[in-house]
């Protein structure tokens, strides 16, 4: 802007004075004042008014991006909706589960029992019994009678005779 000192307001308000009059120079001076308030408010008016142009037409940018991004992800799952009824209509129409004829089902019975076997005998006794799966059942009665206490057994009644 403008670089106006103190000498230079103290040269041109002596100058004023000798041109325009003491009489007038209040009023001149008044004037020049709003004059002056009034062309920084336009020049702030227009400023602000940029800005916000400035903020509307990237607000604007973005709204377009973001629409873009929206409609390419509604194609993207449009198109993978669409694979996927096609797969489905292609699984529908092509029946692969056929149902199994007895040989096959006799061929899968015999691979599961030889499979569970594999599973069951392939653990050792040893480990079988320190993961406490058990190897024999036994009754209720017979686990009660296995863990009782030594003494326990027995009923012997001591009498102290005097």
């Amino acid at each position: 802007m403008i670089d106006i000192g103190l000498t230079k307001i103290a040269l041109i308000s002596v100058v004023a004075l000798v041109v325009i009059g003491p009489e007038r120079l209040p009023k001149v001076a008044r004037m020049a004042g709003t004059l002056f308030g009034r062309a920084q408010r336009y020049i702030n008016e227009v400023k602000s008014e940029v800005s916000r142009e400035i903020e509307l037409d990237e607000l604007r940018k973005m709204q377009k991006e973001m629409q873009e991004a929206a409609t390419s992800v509604e194609q993207t799952i449009a198109k993978n909706v669409s694979e996927m009824q096609a797969e489905v209509q292609e699984a529908l129409s092509n029946p692969l589960m056929e149902t199994p004829t007895p040989d096959q089902i006799h061929v899968k019975a015999k691979d599961f029992r030889r499979k569970k076997l594999a599973r069951t005998s392939a653990i050792p006794s040893w480990y079988k019994k320190q993961s406490g799966r058990r190897t024999r059942v036994i009754s209720g009665a017979a686990r009660v009678a296995k863990y009782r206490p030594a003494g326990a057994g027995s009923k012997t009644s001591t009498s102290f005779h005097s």
